[in-house]
């Protein structure tokens, strides 16, 4: 007789199956079963067949009296003690003979022979009819005895499944992956089978995606990481995956005098913690360690065998608000703040953050913490708790007190390293230098062994014998030392740099105080243009370890900068150098600005990026001193660089707060810049950018089109372009296309490009596709003509776009890879994900599986760049394949997350809003829903009456199928 457990409980003898009676005799035979041959107590037996407790001992003996007339000369089953037991051969139960073959199936597995492995698992498999001990719901003893079996049944799948893998059948491994995946989603090595599966069949981008959503779930539902083993799939993956380019550690020009303990202990550190703080007085040398340290890791010589970790510097010092720091991270990780568009803030520079670094393998530096403690903790906890392979090595003068944090205090130098850094530093800046030791240990005890303090001292000794240096020590005395409270620790770093100070001649003084309005540093032509210095006078600042010169500019430390700001408000000159300061940049941008739409946009690019932290800080001042003529100026002719490095953002809040000071009228003479200043705040995150859009829009809008009137030129023509694309969706998107379109005659050539640009848009909404791609193409001479890269790939999209609505897919995709080309040279993540996605819907109907791999591919650099807007662009695709495919559960998934990430005021979210919601009326039409179906399209039909165009030309160019289209107009306003 065999008995079978995995599903309802049956009984078979011969060559058919045994009548078992009612349910009460089922569920007492099922719990015999559970473990042939052993006892179950009576009162066990009795409680689990009737958890209410009715039965009596007679009635369970009746019940056994009864099965064992069932089961007849087949099994025996006899009264053992206080129980009952079933007498039958373990392999003739279901659930025993399952775990035998799977065993075995894992063995020949484990031994390399897959072929015999699949065999053994199939067969073991298919003994499965069902949940096992269905008859038993409520048994305690059956449900955990169910629980183990159904674990052994999953492992066994997917241990059938790697053996299929290892033969071949990838591509029939994908769909039940895809299902198993989505109904267990925390197994991470179902996970890591259906990665594999994907990369196997060139969807490594989608396998990339696959892993950060299951350590998403992980994380969210367990508080864990990935295993080593899916870490090290990922990794593999990784290899071909391009990474955004971090800023590196500061390049040291001097040796590393006496910390080489440190360094080791601080890189031993960062093998196994997660967040290490280097805290310690001003002057300690805790950024020196840190790039020390860094610099090992790097290398991965943190210990034997160890990997090497990208590392990223992110130099916090120059901030002044906290605010600021999601922003500097992004800049220091070679990320822009929101792409080539403007995405309307729709995702916070943290969110953004949280994006590119999910799946990041990278060790972050933040140095200078302490002035912006409370934000750098909460960043750095938020970033740690959200992306699992990130480390974190932060300096600071106190800790930043959160959970994990591991602090290394960072001492003095000792006796010894001390006079051996001064010396070192004295022969470097006087040939054939020489002390005794006992007066260099003297200069060196006075300054605490403070590095920074050394070094300014030693670099004194060019011009100052050693005794003239010890003999000024008594001024530096006469602070109190050893007190390491905030305050004091100031103030002894402060005495060692008035007591620099105090040895500089009064024109490097003067210069000096002056250099410190620079921000971010400056060159030596800036220098001389804005304070009046020579080159000697910087070079001779340079000696003596009061500016840092390196890759051509100079660079003031920041202990040494915020005292001379003090000397130079003293001075009285705070407001005419700053203002010289607000003018040089001024008259930077502008320079640059022409060069940012031609063919030299690469070579002006990092110029202008250079000056990006004196930018802001000279736009503050203009703002709130007020200058402000010279604010609107500053930000009108940086918007073409804040555009294209995506750092609109940066200024947003700046902007804000001059149009607050101005109101809604115009200033005389800037309303071009007017209008520039409106777009700009309208990047801002949240509801302030919204609403200095909808205050300021209509002053701006008539300002601009003064500025523009078609006859003669403005001056900041990319405020024309992006403009229309601001208002497309908006209330007037008519009149926002006619004041762009009308500069089809205007002597700018940048201008007359946008302009047909703009104007293909007015054709297709008329119904004439070909007086369309003949304007994007006039569009497209123009802006190669003036060697503008982004304004080409931007008509280059749009002309695949008309190509593919006209069924020429060969030609659509020829111009989507051109366009890759150039957004790939402009390093524009985002635009790139964007092409991505629109070469994926060209690809669909003839490819799927290589569409698939593009939408993943864009998926992947969405997120990299924390871009909400093309990252739901990329899922809509996954969605529309998994729709194809038949699995409405994935489609519906996919469609739902995309909906999640769209912004809707954005014109290059209204495709991805339209064909979202389509997909997910589509997967409602599939599941016989049909109201829900109709009040998609609906919303689709909605979302695409925005633009003002006739609805089903919109439809046609978003590239929706006849009947899908249909359906949207059906569903759409009566009497469409």
């Amino acid at each position: 007789m065999r008995f079978g457990i995995l599903g309802d409980t049956r009984a078979w003898h011969g060559g058919g199956e045994v009548p078992l009676g009612g349910p009460a005799r089922r569920a007492l035979l099922a719990l015999l079963l559970v473990r042939p041959g052993e006892v179950v107590s009576a009162d066990r037996l009795a409680e689990e067949i009737d958890p209410a407790g009715t039965r009596s001992a007679h009635s369970l003996q009746s019940q056994v009296s009864r099965l064992r007339a069932a089961l007849g000369d087949g099994a025996a089953i006899e009264r053992a003690g206080a129980g009952y037991r079933i007498l039958v051969d373990p392999q003739d139960v279901d659930a025993s003979r399952f775990e035998r073959l799977a065993g075995e199936g894992r063995s020949a597995l484990a031994d390399g022979d897959a072929g015999r492995a699949v065999v053994l698992l199939r067969e073991a498999l298919e003994l499965w009819r069902g949940p096992a001990l269905a008859d038993l719901p409520e048994s305690e003893t059956a449900q955990a005895a169910a629980v183990r079996l159904e674990e052994h049944r999953l492992g066994a799948l997917e241990d059938r499944i790697e053996a299929g893998l290892r033969l071949g059948d990838h591509r029939a491994a994908v769909p039940e992956l895809r299902e198993l995946v989505a109904r267990h989603p925390l197994r991470e090595r179902l996970a890591g089978l259906l990665m594999r599966a994907l990369a196997a069949e060139g969807g490594q981008a989608e396998a990339l995606v696959m892993f950060e959503e299951t350590r998403r779930h992980l994380a969210d539902e367990l508080g864990a990481d990935p295993s080593a083993e899916l870490t090290a799939l990922h990794r593999e993956l990784l290899s071909a995956d391009p990474e955004p380019t971090p800023a590196a550690p500061p390049a040291q020009l001097t040796s590393f005098v006496g910390r080489a303990d440190e360094v080791a202990e601080v890189a031993e550190m960062l093998r196994v913690a997660r967040l290490v703080t280097l805290i310690g007085p001003g002057g300690v040398g805790k950024t020196r360690l840190s790039v020390e340290a860094a610099g090992l890791v790097g290398t991965g010589g943190a210990a034997a065998g160890a990997a090497a970790d990208q590392v990223c510097f992110v130099e916090l010092a120059p901030l002044r608000d906290g605010a600021a720091v999601p922003q500097a991270l992004l800049t220091a990780l070679g990320l822009r703040q929101n792409g080539l568009q403007m995405d309307g803030g729709a995702t916070t520079p943290v969110d953004r953050l949280i994006a590119a670094l999910s799946d990041q393998v990278l060790l972050l530096v933040l140095d200078n913490c302490e002035h912006l403690v409370d934000e750098v903790a909460g960043l750095a906890a938020r970033l740690l708790a959200t992306c699992p392979r990130l480390r974190v090595l932060a300096t600071s003068r106190e800790p930043l007190g959160i959970i994990g944090e591991n602090l290394f205090p960072v001492r003095p130098l000792d006796a010894d390293a001390a006079v051996r850094l001064f010396t070192e530093r004295a022969a470097a800046v006087r040939r054939g230098f020489t002390a005794g030791p006992g007066t260099v240990r003297r200069i060196c005890a006075a300054l605490d062994d403070l590095p920074l303090a050394i070094e300014l001292a030693a670099a004194r000794s060019r011009t100052l014998d050693i005794d003239d240096l010890a003999e000024r020590l008594d001024d530096l005395l006469g602070v109190a030392r050893g007190n390491r409270t905030a305050d004091e620790r100031h103030r002894t770093l402060r005495s060692v740099v008035a007591w620099s100070w105090d040895l500089l001649t009064e024109s490097e003084q003067r210069a000096a105080q002056r250099f410190t309005v620079f921000a971010g540093g400056a060159t030596a032509e800036a220098a001389a243009r804005v304070c009046g210095i020579d080159g000697e006078t910087l070079e001779s600042l340079a000696d003596k370890s009061l500016l840092d010169a390196a890759g051509g500019r100079y660079r003031m430390l920041e202990t040494i900068r915020a005292y001379g700001a003090e000397r130079l408000d003293a001075a009285g000159e705070h407001d005419s150098v700053r203002r010289a300061h607000a003018r040089h940049l001024l008259e930077l941008v502008r320079t640059a600005d022409p060069h940012l739409r031609r063919a030299e946009q690469l070579e002006w690019l990092p110029v202008v990026a250079a000056e990006h932290g004196d930018l802001l800080a000279a736009l503050r001042w203009a703002v709130r001193e007020p200058e402000v003529r010279t604010a609107f100026e500053l930000l009108a002719t940086a918007f073409n660089y804040l555009w294209i490095r995506g750092a609109s953002a940066s200024v947003a809040p700046t902007a804000i707060e001059l149009l607050t000071a101005v109101g809604e009228a115009v200033p005389d003479g800037l309303g071009e810049e007017y209008a520039t200043c409106v777009l700009l705040a309208a990047s801002a995150s949240g509801d302030a950018g919204g609403q200095a859009w909808q205050r300021h829009r209509a002053a701006a809008g008539k300002a601009l089109a003064a500025a523009w009137p078609g006859d003669r030129r403005g001056r900041h023509p990319v405020t024309l372009l992006l403009w229309m694309m601001r208002n497309a969706v908006g209330p007037d998107p008519q009149g926002a296309y006619e004041l762009v379109s009308s500069q089809r005659d205007c002597p700018d050539p940048w201008a007359r490009a946008a302009a047909h640009y703009v104007s293909g848009f007015g054709h297709l909404g008329k119904g004439d596709p070909e007086a369309a791609e003949d304007a994007f193409g006039q569009a497209l001479d123009g802006f190669r003509t003036l060697g503008d890269r982004w304004g080409a790939a931007l008509a280059l999209g749009t002309l695949a776009d008309t190509a593919g609505a006209r069924g020429d897919r060969t030609r659509a995709i020829a111009l989507t890879d051109e366009a890759l080309v150039l957004t790939g040279r402009l390093g524009a993540l985002e635009d790139s994900a964007d092409l991505l996605v629109n070469r994926g819907d060209h690809l669909a109907g003839d490819d799927p599986a290589a569409a698939r791999g593009d939408y993943a591919e864009a998926a992947a650099l969405a997120r990299r760049a924390g871009s909400s807007t093309y990252l739901a662009a990329a899922l809509r695709g996954l969605g529309d394949i998994a729709l194809e495919e038949g699995d409405l559960a994935l489609a519906e998934q996919r469609y739902t997350e995309a909906l999640e990430q769209i912004d809707p005021h954005w014109i290059k979210s209204l495709g991805p809003r339209v064909r979202t919601l389509t997909g997910l009326g589509r997967v409602a039409a599939a599941r016989g829903h049909h109201a829900e179906a109709r009040t998609r399209y609906r919303q689709a039909a909605e979302v695409a009456d925005t633009v003002g165009a006739p609805l089903p030309e919109v439809l046609r160019m978003l590239g929706l199928s006849q009947d899908v289209a249909e359906s949207v107009l059906k569903a759409a306003a009566p009497g469409r």
